[in-house]
């Protein structure tokens, strides 16, 4: 078979392996089992859009300074940071245009008005 012929094999992410590093050698420790779970994240319920979007906007908010990032006390300002994601919700809602369900269509919109509100607001103090 040519190599004109031969199916196109998508790229990896896993760099090349050398001869050295070979699973084969004898003295290789063996990988981590692949159907390992991380209980740790188990607990944070299924991931939906709605959930992603509420996601990002909770993300906005630390940003502008609404309320404090995890592990902190005090809430800080990161105004580039919140405009970013602000940005980002406005693409995911031109992109899902038409592909979202009612409650869905509600929820991002309603969400990027009020970031957008606090942005302007922040942006003012």
């Amino acid at each position: 078979m040519s190599d004109r012929d031969r199916p196109e094999t998508p790229p990896t992410s896993d760099p090349p392996r050398k001869a050295s590093e070979s699973s084969s050698a004898p003295d290789a420790e063996p990988d981590a089992e692949p159907d390992a779970v991380d209980t740790d994240n188990l607990a944070l319920g299924p991931l939906d859009f709605s959930t992603f979007i509420l996601s990002l906007g909770s993300s906005a908010m630390v940003n502008l300074g609404r309320m404090p990032a995890p592990g902190s006390t005090a809430p800080s300002v990161d105004l580039p940071a919140a405009k970013q994601i602000i940005d980002i919700l406005g693409i995911l809602e031109e992109k899902t245009r038409g592909n979202l369900d009612d409650s869905e269509e509600k929820l991002i919109k309603s969400l990027l008005y009020d970031l957008r509100v606090q942005y302007v607001d922040a942006q003012q103090r």
